[in-house]
């Protein structure tokens, strides 16, 4: 096992062997399952559709999406082809159906920032609070044994950085199409 493998596994036995509880064991399943599909942050571009101050928001966090969608779950995933640490230690006591695709990056985590992010820039207190969130369902990939934590961080880095992509295109060509219509 490499060095980066055995790091990770040591962060996700640490986290069961001092975070597990009750509580934990039913909330987790529930935290993970809001970003399955990106199902939250899809319903959260619909409804910021139905305010004209969020429709820029609204259309960078599809724009987000689909780029996590290409690079993550087409691209990387499939490229790196990673096991998931459930598939390697298949002991373990799983609360969550064994996912079936590729373990790097956290698909989770990636759209749940690029989301996050763009809300936040669109609106600050809405935005801290899609952070936390975010943060919340990266973390309940591990809780649950279904990502390494570096699949997780670099999930949420690409989903930084797709978020922060989405929004300034998003930005531009809503500013631009803003210019063309006030000079005619």
């Amino acid at each position: 096992m490499d060095w980066l493998t055995q790091l990770d596994f040591n962060i996700l036995h640490f986290i069961h062997d001092n975070m597990s509880c009750g509580f934990m064991d039913f909330i987790m399943p529930k935290i993970t399952f809001l970003a399955e599909g990106g199902i939250l942050w899809l319903l959260a571009a619909v409804i910021m559709l139905f305010f004209k101050k969020y429709r820029r928001g609204s259309i960078a966090i599809a724009g987000g999406i689909v780029g996590c969608l290409l690079v993550g779950n087409l691209a990387l995933k499939h490229l790196v082809a990673r096991s998931r640490p459930c598939w390697i230690e298949t002991d373990f006591p799983m609360l969550i159906a064994v996912p079936k695709d590729f373990s790097f990056p956290s698909g989770h985590s990636m759209v749940s920032f690029a989301a996050a992010v763009v809300i936040f820039h669109y609106n600050k207190k809405l935005g801290t609070v899609a952070l936390v969130l975010a943060a919340l369902i990266a973390f309940s990939r591990l809780y649950l044994f279904v990502h390494f934590p570096s699949d997780v961080l670099v999930g949420t880095l690409i989903g930084i950085g797709l978020g922060i992509a989405a929004f300034i295109v998003t930005d531009k060509i809503a500013d631009s199409i803003r210019k063309k219509k006030s000079t005619t």
